[in-house]
């Protein structure tokens, strides 16, 4: 049984040369135990084995793998490591594998190493230890890494503070930083450190940034845990700031402005330009509708395509946009979709001349490909603006019942385009006491490729059809 023994500086050369002569040698992940300088040698170890001449190419994933793991905590890392090392040499895509358990449990150490290496990045505080009239200004820190990050995270404190002298002092390894050198020693115990005035700025700081409206404990101890508390300044203004952020919060709601910002008032402004309500005639209606500008769908479609049926009708019916048919002709459900609505109307014992059919935005919106106009969905912006004429077409004909086909019309009607199959076949009150019923659109039924779907989605829309056709005849 070979030992292989690893130190506390240098872990991650120190294992790579290790891994390199064992897997060279040939000698099997059973045949090897790992240990630290502080840990005796078994009774039945052996010195490492001579360095072999089998070259093992692995991918660059596993060293960067590699190079955060070794830093972790647990003892079995190493043997965990050269495991997987030894299985590369006979299943190179082992590393692609989401199910192996051993990758699965190296990817998780990683994970542990690189947060413990954030979490030092974020809770390390520097004290001054120097003296007037040094070259360079001197500090040092107190910190408990959960792993042995110290080696690896170094480096980013020597660009980060450059400038200055610095240590770094924890119970396992500690780091140095002199004149531009980072040396690393053996991890001793906590010194007495003094205070400076850094620890009342930081306390200033934090109590600065902290938000007591958005105050959640348990995330906020989950991202800066208790175990560092103890050696950061600022937290021992936390249980204070916990205690009153209900009082500030309200104190924070009563001071707060009340007249609304700029961007809110031109809103408005604009708002009121377009109106609310339309306030013309509805024998000005259709003219009005034909020459909308309100939103840019008019720049390229043919015309508007107005809505048609009597003036009085007790039933509207309310489909999504007009299609390529549409747009030319100038009437609504001419196309394909229309042929179907008016088979499964016919079925349904509903008279289409009665009903009022329009359309909840009244230009096609398209996208041309060759010499094909590929339709578009509007935008919930272009039907709020449509929606403009759907009401002033409401308050003219004063239907009795709406069917909204399609989730369009569903938008324009309610503000909800969502789950039109958990919603459809209910008759619900509008806030004019005007009965809605939601159905799907016979585009829609046209797009289905399985037929069973597509005859279960006629019938669907057929039944709908049929409950409209109903409520419009019962009378007041």
């Amino acid at each position: 049984m070979h030992r292989m023994t690893m130190p506390s500086i240098g872990t991650a050369l120190a294992w790579r040369d290790a891994a390199r002569t064992l897997i060279s040698a040939n000698v099997p992940p059973q045949s090897v135990t790992w240990g630290d300088e502080a840990e005796p040698p078994g009774l039945w170890d052996t010195d490492p084995p001579a360095v072999g001449e089998t070259a093992v190419t692995v991918p660059r994933g596993f060293i960067a793998l590699a190079n955060a793991v070794v830093w972790h905590n647990d003892p079995a890392r190493f043997a965990l490591l050269y495991r997987v090392l030894w299985r590369l040499r006979d299943t190179p895509h082992l590393m692609s594998d989401r199910a192996d358990a051993d990758l699965a449990a190296l990817r998780q150490m990683e994970k542990n190493v690189h947060r413990c290496q954030h979490k030092m990045k974020a809770f390390v505080r520097f004290r001054d230890v120097g003296t007037p009239g040094d070259a360079r200004r001197s500090f040092a820190a107190w910190f408990e890494p959960t792993h042995h990050t110290v080696e690896p995270t170094a480096p980013f404190f020597a660009r980060r503070f450059g400038d200055m002298d610095w240590r770094i002092i924890t119970p396992d390894v500690s780091a140095s930083f002199i004149n531009g050198q980072i040396t690393l020693a053996a991890g001793q115990a906590k010194p007495p450190l003094p205070e400076d005035a850094s620890e009342q700025l930081w306390t200033t700081y934090f109590r600065n940034i902290f938000n007591p409206a958005r105050l959640k404990v348990k995330a906020m101890q989950s991202e800066m845990p208790k175990k560092y508390w103890k050696n950061m300044p600022e937290t021992a203004a936390i249980p204070e700031m916990i205690e009153n952020a209900p009082a500030r919060v309200q104190e924070m709601n009563r001071a707060a402005p009340t007249i609304p910002p700029l961007r809110a008032a031109k809103v408005l402004k604009h708002v009121a330009t377009l109106g609310t309500v339309w306030s013309g005639s509805p024998d000005e209606l259709t003219a009005a509708i034909s020459a909308c500008t309100r939103c840019d769908l008019h720049c390229n479609a043919t015309q508007a395509v107005l809505g048609e049926g009597p003036s009085d009708a007790a039933l509207m019916i309310v489909g999504e946009q007009p299609g390529d048919q549409e747009d030319l002709a100038g009437r609504p459900f001419v196309g394909p979709a229309g042929k179907l609505f008016d088979q499964l109307a016919k079925e349904a014992g509903l008279d289409r001349e009665k009903a009022y059919v329009t359309n909840a935005v009244k230009h096609f919106k398209f996208k041309p490909q060759g010499r094909r106009r590929i339709h578009q969905r509007p935008n919930t912006s272009e039907v709020l603006h449509c929606k403009w004429w759907l009401d002033a077409e409401r308050a003219a004909v004063k239907p009795k019942v709406i069917l909204a086909m399609g989730a369009t019309a569903a938008l324009a009607l309610t503000g909800n385009c969502s789950d039109m199959a958990g919603r459809r076949g209910v008759a619900r009150i509008l806030a004019d006491d005007t009965q809605l019923v939601l159905t799907f659109h016979p585009s829609y039924i046209l797009r289905i490729r399985d037929p069973g779907e597509r005859h279960a989605a006629a019938n669907d829309l057929r039944r709908d059809l049929a409950l409209a056709h109903r409520l419009s005849l019962k009378p007041e």
